[in-house]
């Protein structure tokens, strides 16, 4: 069993140990941090590396108490479909597989939720089905500060570097900017679509 953050279209880092993993078992009981990927995830677009960042409202504001990410609310207010689906098109659209996915991944961004849990289980099902992965996964019921098996929680934690780096392959704007290492799975699942599991 492999021990997973549930994250927001996670970095090909994660991906790379999710497929290798026997199952895959998502933690429920974690707090939420800034800076990692749960809320957050980066791909390419003409100006280099772009930061796509669902906004989140708290509704423990003004306590002391630790904040576990099951229960942030997703801030719809902001708009942060339109603006993600809207970033993605103008980045990907001329990529090799975009179209291939867009119908599928369309639907994330017109569901309407209330927990950002949701939108990353839902971003994950994605993945697992565009990588032909198996779609089922498990859920902490408590947290566990030593976990039976393979712990990849830090993978979510945006300041930590993958410990063996990412292969290169080609990217969209890397004549321009050169190759940027551990995007977002939607930046190599759009360049290699089919292929993206034999990289991985």
């Amino acid at each position: 069993m492999a021990l997973f953050i549930p994250t927001y279209f996670g970095p090909i880092s994660q991906y790379t140990e999710i497929v290798k993993s026997d199952s895959v078992v998502f933690e429920m009981e974690d707090n939420f941090q800034k800076q990692s990927y749960r809320n957050r995830c980066y791909i390419f677009n003409a100006n280099g590396k772009q930061l796509l960042n669902i906004p989140v409202k708290d509704k423990n504001k003004g306590s002391s108490k630790r904040k576990k990410t099951k229960d942030l609310l997703v801030d719809n207010d902001a708009h942060w479909q339109l603006h993600h689906l809207k970033s993605l098109q103008t980045a990907y659209r001329t990529s090799p597989f975009y179209e291939f996915y867009e119908d599928d991944l369309r639907t994330i961004f017109t569901k309407k939720y209330t927990f950002l849990q949701d939108v990353n289980i839902d971003a994950h099902l994605f993945i697992a089905d565009a990588l032909q992965i198996p779609l089922t996964y498990y859920k902490t019921e408590e947290y566990s500060i030593n976990p039976d098996g393979n712990d990849f929680r830090e993978l979510a934690d945006v300041k930590i570097q993958p410990k063996i780096p990412v292969e290169k392959y080609i990217q969209m704007f890397d004549d321009k900017h050169g190759f940027i290492p551990n995007l977002s799975i939607l930046d190599l699942l759009f360049m290699e679509g089919p292929n993206t599991i034999s990289y991985l």
